[in-house]
């Protein structure tokens, strides 16, 4: 890509303003993203953490999920912790309906409640766990790039990626996760 690359953060619920200068360290263009001509304007997608059940409630209400789908299909997207979950193509405990987009399957709340959230580093860089899903069982192609007590935490399949830990919470820009994945949508 010879452009200066724009990553779309989706609006709607969550951890969206904190990705904004992470972004911009690796090199990209910010844009907090809520219509289908807001998804049409960006190269990649960050579905934020946030809380996975009103998430879905949203997109469903303002009717964006083919939209959202059609453009998870082509584009470079990255789920972090409920957009893990959304990503999934098998979410449990409870069951949730999800886009389907790696082949992955994911347990809500893994790490237990909002008491059990944690910081850990990962590859060296500290991370929040609020809520965190485990991903509990990786399909073909999948590479984890990270675990965490034992779990897989941070995986990729081409230029796709998820991470059941936040970090954007961190303020050192930018993250090892906000750069690689940064990395892969300039590739090409």
């Amino acid at each position: 890509m010879t452009h200066p690359v724009t990553i779309g953060v989706l609006a709607l619920q969550g951890a969206v303003q904190p990705h904004k200068s992470h972004i911009e360290a690796a090199g990209a263009a910010f844009r907090a993203v809520k219509t289908p001509e807001d998804f049409a304007a960006v190269d990649a997608f960050i579905l934020p953490g946030g809380e996975s059940t009103t998430m879905l409630k949203l997109i469903e209400n303002f009717g964006l999920w083919d939209s959202l789908l059609e453009n998870f299909r082509k584009k470079p997207i990255w789920g972090i912790c409920a957009g893990c979950i959304l990503l999934a193509d098998t979410v449990t405990d409870p069951a949730q309906k999800s886009f389907g987009i790696l082949p992955i399957t994911v347990r809500r709340n893994g790490y237990g409640r909002q008491i059990d959230s944690h910081i850990a580093d990962i590859q060296n860089y500290p991370v929040s766990f609020i809520r965190a899903p485990i991903i509990t069982k990786i399909g073909p192609g999948v590479e984890t790039l990270a675990a965490h007590e034992g779990d897989p935490v941070w995986l990729a399949q081409g230029k796709n990626m998820v991470t059941t830990f936040h970090p954007e919470l961190t303020l050192e820009y930018p993250s090892p996760m906000h750069r690689l994945f940064i990395e892969g949508v300039k590739g090409g």
